[in-house]
């Protein structure tokens, strides 16, 4: 699959997904974008920029969400403008997607609403490449659905990310096996820091470990993967979004350069 000028997938490099979870403000965004684009130059691997105008799922009605559409938008084009990074943002909602097609290069399904027939259309009309985040609950094989149905609306570059699934309460697991299966059907970036959350594990909000990030990352680039997704922030104690499983922006480009290495010595 292509998100503009970016080929992904099998014998191509290594894509990153990074950003914050959520648009805290137009300043702390922009700063993260620039530290974002400044890694790609320095390692010389291709970045998608990713931020979120709105969280739609968050645990608590008291949790942050975020700007919303019409200001997140605004925010997330000067991103686009000022570093040149390709930009990815979640839509929630059908009536959003046309709108967030307008600023952004590629459109993300949230986990909870893989299987929603009428957004995956909506998103795959756009023209836009399109990241389908599989559910905690779902298996990975019928994620060869979300592919249909996004190729049904016109939709021909499509991206699936592994990000664990629902083991018990307040947990997740990543069956490796899940990346192979869903390579069949388009490339697969894999989310390790989404997968280490412990949702609703703190009550009133989501718990997480980052320090699990980086193995999990490590095992998903020996089994082989084409994209690599990690929400990663200036102080994530301080996130305003999924600061626990979410990663400082060294430990991110340590855990990068680690997955690249690996890639490097089975020459994927």
């Amino acid at each position: 699959m292509r998100i503009g000028e970016i080929s992904v997938g099998h014998g191509e490099p290594l894509l990153l997904i990074a950003g914050p979870c959520v648009i805290e403000g137009e300043p702390q965004t922009l700063a993260a974008a620039r530290r974002v684009a400044a890694f790609s130059q320095r390692a010389g691997v291709p970045v998608v920029f990713k931020c979120s105008f709105d969280k739609a799922n968050r645990t608590s009605n008291k949790s942050f969400r975020g700007p919303g559409l019409t200001e997140g938008l605004r925010i997330l084009a000067r991103v686009r403008e000022e570093t040149g990074l390709p930009v990815l943002t979640d839509v929630h909602e059908e009536s959003q997607c046309a709108k967030a097609a307008e600023v952004v290069d590629i459109l993300q399904i949230p986990a909870f609403l893989c299987r929603q027939t009428d957004l995956l259309h909506a998103a795959g009309r756009t023209g836009l490449p399109v990241n389908v985040k599989k559910g905690q609950f779902v298996a990975p094989s019928d994620m060869k659905n979300a592919v249909a149905k996004l190729s049904d609306a016109g939709c021909k570059d499509v991206l699936l990310t592994e990000r664990g699934t629902t083991f018990g309460h307040h947990d997740l697991v990543v069956d490796f096996r899940g990346i192979l299966e869903m390579r069949r059907f388009a490339p697969v970036c894999f989310d390790a820091t989404h997968s280490v959350q412990r949702p609703g594990g703190q009550g009133d909000r989501t718990g997480g470990d980052r320090t699990l990030a980086p193995p999990l990352a490590r095992a998903a680039a020996a089994v082989g993967i084409d994209a690599l997704f990690c929400e990663v922030h200036e102080d994530p104690d301080k996130a305003l979004s999924d600061g626990p499983n979410s990663l400082s922006f060294e430990l991110w480009e340590a855990t990068v350069r680690e997955v690249i290495a690996i890639r490097a010595a089975l020459h994927q």
